[in-house]
């Protein structure tokens, strides 16, 4: 199971390309609400209908990923969530994968999460990534760890953690699939 979190003001583009690529490569992937209602709306004014309310996730058992959408002020209304900090630090203590694209990595590196890491995100929030090696690549995989720079990286983030989560061979397929090669 993946979980992507969406708050309001998230980055469409973001969250939506590596849905879309997790669920063609078989992925099982569930949209999670932030709000009191399942209806997100993301920085576009394009609003989507999650899949289930972030308190219906009562423990981690069979999750193989949490993912964070960027974009302003959906980061932020991240950030703001205790519940969801509190599940990235439980995930990230039991070894389950945490991938942030955007501004998004500046919440695991709030949280200490990226001490050590080699990690990317949008320019200017790379002072928020506390001990992390600030890498120039668009995706950047460093162990249970996967971040991306950007909407322009959105396809190759999705694509790098069809990759960790399955394998090269399934990521190449669906690049290949989607024309973008």
């Amino acid at each position: 199971m993946v979980y992507v979190f969406l708050a309001d003001g998230f980055e469409t583009v973001e969250a939506l390309c590596p849905v879309d690529v997790m669920r063609r490569a078989g992925l099982c992937v569930k949209t999670v609400s932030l709000n009191k209602n399942k209806y997100v709306k993301s920085r576009q004014d394009v609003t989507v209908v999650a899949d289930i309310y972030i308190e219906e996730i009562k423990n981690l058992e069979g999750v193989e990923l949490l993912m964070l959408p960027g974009g302003m002020p959906g980061t932020l209304n991240l950030k703001n969530c205790k519940y969801l900090l509190r599940l990235l630090k439980e995930a990230a203590s039991c070894g389950i994968k945490l991938a942030a694209i955007c501004a998004a990595p500046s919440v695991l590196g709030a949280l200490g999460l990226l001490e050590g890491k080699e990690a990317v995100c949008f320019p200017g929030f790379e002072g928020e990534l506390k001990g992390a090696k600030i890498s120039a690549k668009k995706v950047v995989v460093d162990g249970n760890f996967i971040t991306g720079a950007g909407m322009g990286a959105a396809l190759d983030f999705g694509l790098a953690i069809v990759e960790v989560l399955l394998s090269k061979e399934k990521a190449k397929e669906i690049k290949s699939s989607v024309l973008a090669d």
